[in-house]
């Protein structure tokens, strides 16, 4: 017998396997042994590389009844509506008998028992138990929302430890490990993540843009201005909106066009050029080098220093990590954790210690151990730029000090998704700040993706990495060619 031997049952009615007495049914690798009568035992068995969940489905399927053996997904009421169109359902006459390979047996008196039965065994992996203490009652609560209420703590004990028990003996082998997202995506190219991300953007951008564009049967004043409010409503910024309008009347002008559908290709191209203007090819920081990461409470910060920190150890570089944001314990904890994970020292003090102290023992310990790439978390305070920037200057002051021919960068960390706002954040921090770099992140999530143009064309800061996704793989090195390249999704 296969793994689903331990599926047993009896029925009352011979007659509902009148159609099937004579012998084997064999249906994609499934081979039912149907009883001869009302007391022989109704026997499924399952070749290797058979979905289960479909096998157990299909048995319960001939039980209530049905002519044809189907392969039924989803809920007990999708279930009820596939037999009901094969057969009559026998739902109220039907006795199902389920026995585990260890001699257990649970009897339910219908058909619908049993389904919900088979669905609650299926979502023990992911149920939950409330349990309190005492002798009050007990909720057990299944992914799906189905309750079973025991009286004491005690007895939902012995409910759940039966159920474990059963499924591990039934089915005799552990739930099949689903791949992890992370899994899945490293099997993306990065310019299909990169597409895949930007779809917000690339609706909200282009939407707008063919909403105006077939409205109009001509090139006129009237189709620029719509354009231009197009362009500032994607979040490209009201300047770069204006520069980029004005650009494209230049070449209408000069090339004659006078076809609205070819405003397109002409703004893809303004688009391409911005990102494409002054970029040159990344090069991988040179050792030692000592970044700052600032960037306001919320926006990712710490999170993706531990992103770069296990970026750049994966490159084989040795990186070691500061913990100066110390105006914020949950800042301290959460460096410690991505430093745990990635097995990268983190240099710490107590909480409201002196951020440069921080960094003067972190940069001490990175020469003593002449290491690559020292990273520092710093303070977001942006509602008190003279405390920041003073903080900032006194942090410079300790690098330059005492690791003087360390290579050094400001890195400035934005959420893409609050759009303008992001602009106006950057534009602060570079009066405090000598911003050598931005990281955008949360770019999958939002349709303001459109601010990496504002950003490029109006503070002439280059973005390093852009953030597509919560792994930690996601963090990627900004191509100006493949993001645009995605943002036009060609």
């Amino acid at each position: 017998m296969g793994l689903f031997d331990f599926l047993k049952k009896k029925t009352k009615e011979e007659s509902l396997w009148e159609e099937t007495k004579d012998g084997v049914i064999e249906l994609g690798g499934i081979e039912v042994e149907t009883p001869q009568n009302e007391t022989e035992e109704f026997v499924l068995e399952v070749e290797e590389g058979i979905d289960k969940t479909a096998a157990v489905n299909q048995a319960v399927g001939k039980a209530m009844g049905a002519e044809n053996i189907h392969i039924f997904r989803g809920n007990a009421d999708t279930l009820y509506q596939e037999t009901e169109q094969t057969g009559d359902t026998a739902e109220d006459e039907v006795e199902i008998e389920i026995t585990s390979t260890d001699g257990e047996t649970f009897v339910l008196e219908n058909a619908e028992e049993g389904i919900a039965f088979i669905e609650e065994l299926s979502d023990l992996a992911s149920g939950m138990l409330e349990k309190p203490d005492g002798d009050e009652e007990v909720l057990i609560t299944t992914a799906d929302g189905d309750c079973f209420v025991e009286e004491t703590a005690e007895d939902a004990e012995i409910f759940m430890e039966e159920l474990t028990d059963f499924v591990a003996n039934a089915l005799q082998e552990e739930v099949p490990v689903v791949a992890e997202p992370e899994q899945e995506e490293k099997k993306m190219g990065f310019f299909a993540k990169l597409k895949a991300g930007l779809d917000k953007t690339r609706k909200n951008i282009m939407g707008g843009v063919d909403a105006v564009l077939g409205g109009f049967t001509k090139i006129d004043e009237d189709l620029f201005e719509e354009l231009e409010e197009a362009l500032i409503m994607a979040d490209m910024g009201v300047q770069t909106a204006m520069n980029i309008v004005e650009n494209l009347r230049k070449r209408v002008k000069r090339e004659h066009t006078t076809d609205p559908s070819l405003i397109k290709g002409m703004l893809a191209d303004e688009i391409t050029a911005i990102l494409l203007e002054g970029v040159q090819e990344e090069e991988s920081l040179p050792s030692p080098s000592v970044v700052l990461v600032i960037g306001v409470n919320g926006v990712g910060k710490t999170t993706t220093i531990g992103k770069l920190a296990s970026r750049y150890k994966a490159e084989g570089r040795s990186v070691l990590l500061a913990a100066a944001d110390t105006f914020r314990a949950a800042a301290i904890d959460q460096l410690e954790v991505w430093g745990q994970r990635s097995g990268i020292e983190v240099i710490k003090q107590e909480e409201n210690s002196d951020p440069a102290a921080v960094v003067f023992d972190a940069v001490h310990a990175a020469k003593n151990q002449k290491t690559d790439l020292l990273i520092c978390d710093t303070a977001g305070r942006l509602h008190n730029k003279k405390n920041l920037m003073e903080e900032l200057r006194k942090i410079a002051k300790v690098i330059e000090r005492e690791h003087p021919n360390a290579h050094k960068e400001i890195y400035l960390v934005l959420d893409a998704t609050t759009g303008q706002n992001a602009l106006q954040q950057a534009k602060l921090f570079q009066e405090v700040a000598d911003i050598t770099g931005i990281i955008l992140t949360k770019l999958d999530g939002t349709a303001k993706g459109g601010i990496v143009v504002a950003i490029k064309s109006e503070l002439q800061i280059p973005v390093r990495f852009i953030g597509i996704g919560e792994s930690i793989n996601d963090l990627q090195r900004f191509d100006a060619r493949e993001f645009a390249k995605a943002l036009f999704g060609e």
